[in-house]
C-alpha cells in the first residue's frame, strides 16, 4: 500500500523548497525583526547546493534568538560570488569566509588528507579552526531555530564551563576509530555544537592518523564523537533541541512548536525543513 502521507511530505517539501529558492533575492531583501544582540558568535559550513537552507536557517537563527556577533559561513569553495552577495545580504552580522581562509596553519596533514578525499573532511578541517572566544555556535545549515530559542541566549550568559552537543538519535559512527565498545555510548550528532573553550582534538586525531584505509562519511562524526567526550562535553536537552526521525513516514511535522530551540532536518526528514523555513 502506497503512504500517501509520506509521499505527500515529500512532493510537499520539493515544492516549498522551489518556490523559496526562486524567491531568495526577494527574501533577502526583507527584514529581520529583531533589535536583540545576543553574545555569541555562530559558525556554518556549506556549500552552493544548500544555499537555500543556510538562507533560512541564519533567518530563523536572527529571527528566533537573535542578532549574534557574528553569524560566519565558511564555504566549502562551491559558493559562488553571487551567492556570497546574496549571503551577506541577510543580515550584516553574515560574513562569508572561503575555506582556504578560514583554515587553521597547524591542522595535522592526516586532516589535509581527509578533507583532499571528502567533503567531510573539509567539515573537520572547519571545526578544528573555529576560533573560540566565548560562547560560540557551530550548526549544520539543514538546521531551523524555533521561538524556544531564546533559551541559547541564556546559555549564552551562563557560567558553566561545559561545552554542549546534539544527542544523535542513532549510532553513526566509522567503528575503525572506535578502539572499545563503551566508546560508542551517548553518540554525539555533529550537525550543533556550543562551545566554551578550545578543544584538544589530538585523541581522536591520532586514531585518524592511524587509520589505514581512508576515511569515510562518518569518519568526521566519529571524531567529533570521540572528541567531544575526551573534553569532557555534556547532552543538550533532546526535548528542545530534537533530533529524531520518528515522524518520517507521517506527513506532518511533529516536533515543531514554539517550545522548541532548534530542529535538526537530517537527510531521512529534510523536506520536512521547508514546511518550517518561513521567511
Amino acid at each position: 500500500m502506497v503512504n500517501l502521507g509520506y509521499h505527500t511530505a515529500k512532493m510537499q517539501g520539493k515544492f516549498n523548497r522551489s518556490l523559496y529558492k526562486a524567491a531568495l533575492s526577494q527574501i533577502v531583501s526583507i527584514p529581520i525583526k529583531q533589535t536583540r544582540q545576543v553574545p555569541v558568535s555562530v559558525y556554518a559550513f556549506s556549500c552552493e547546493r544548500d544555499l537555500p537552507e543556510q538562507v533560512a536557517s541564519i533567518r530563523s537563527f536572527i529571527r528566533h534568538v537573535g542578532i549574534p556577533d557574528i553569524f560566519a559561513v565558511v564555504s566549502d569553495g562551491s559558493y559562488t560570488e553571487s551567492s556570497c552577495n546574496l549571503l551577506h545580504r541577510v543580515h550584516p552580522c553574515v560574513k562569508v569566509i572561503p575555506l582556504q581562509n578560514f583554515l587553521r596553519t597547524d591542522l595535522p596533514q592526516c586532516v589535509h588528507d581527509y578533507a583532499q578525499l571528502h567533503p567531510l573532511g573539509k567539515k573537520l578541517s572547519a571545526l578544528m579552526s573555529i576560533p573560540v572566544n566565548g560562547a560560540t555556535i557551530y550548526t549544520d545549515s539543514d538546521i531551523l531555530f524555533f521561538p524556544g530559542g531564546i533559551d541559547l541566549i541564556n546559555l549564552s550568559k551562563s557560567d558553566d564551563k561545559y561545552s554542549l552537543y546534539l544527542p544523535d538519535c542513532s549510532i553513526s559512527l566509522d567503528e575503525r576509530i572506535i578502539y572499545n565498545d563503551s566508546e560508542k555510548s551517548n553518540p554525539v550528532n555533529g550537525g550543533f555544537m556550543f562551545f566554551r573553550h578550545e578543544f584538544d582534538w589530538s585523541f581522536a586525531i591520532e586514531r585518524l592518523a592511524n587509520l589505514q584505509e581512508p576515511p569515510t562519511y562518518f569518519t568526521e562524526q566519529t571524531i567529533v564523537h570521540l572528541t567531544m567526550h575526551h573534553n569532557h562535553g555534556k547532552p543538550i536537552c533532546s526535548k528542545k533541541y530534537v533530533l529524531n526521525v520518528e515522524d518520517q513516514f507521517i506527513y506532518p511535522d511533529k516536533s515543531a512548536s514554539k517550545k522548541i530551540v532548534l530542529r535538526h532536518y537530517v537527510s531521512d526528514i529534510r523536506h520536512k525543513f521547508w514546511f518550517n523555513a518561513g521567511i
